[in-house]
């Protein structure tokens, strides 16, 4: 709330950049805080290491804000983590970097966005709907975590060509 407040006040605009190595801890430390599994910074620096990974980041000064990952091969994508801090959700980070992060995809070849999204994460699937994203499948009982008998993953397809 209090960044959010600043950021009104001063008016300033995040800096977007793609993920390096040394990024990899406040990657996991974001994505920790924002899934019941966060991966570690082995895990991220492995990823930022894959050619075919790209990692969009959002900053207000130094602090990361929020990111979003995809891996592709060929003419598709899987978005594999979009994470934003709690400071600055509602805001429209996450929009803006999505739109950011399906040009820079457009940009690299890639006809076809993939991801899966918990059904009950209304914000991500307004987010995800909002950026044309639509339902190609179902996955029942994919998040084991919910106390929701048969919680599933909708999976979700974009076409960008």
């Amino acid at each position: 709330m209090i960044a959010r407040v600043r950021r009104w006040l001063g008016g300033a605009e995040p800096a977007f950049s793609e993920a390096r190595i040394g990024d990899a801890p406040a990657l996991a430390a974001l994505h920790a805080a924002s899934f019941q599994r966060g991966w570690s910074d082995a895990e991220f620096e492995h990823l930022l290491l894959d050619r075919n990974v790209v990692v969009d980041c959002a900053t207000y000064g130094r602090q990361l804000a929020g990111f979003i990952m995809s891996r592709y091969a060929a003419d598709e994508a899987e978005i594999l983590s979009v994470a934003v801090s709690a400071n600055w959700r509602r805001c429209g980070l996450a929009g803006r970097l999505l739109a950011l992060h399906l040009r820079k995809l457009a940009g690299l070849r890639v006809q076809r966005v993939f991801l899966e999204v918990d059904e009950g994460n209304a914000a991500a699937c307004r987010l995800y709907r909002g950026a044309g994203f639509r339902e190609v499948g179902r996955r029942i009982g994919y998040y084991s975590e919910h106390a929701t008998p048969g919680a599933a993953a909708l999976v979700l397809r974009c076409d960008l060509a």
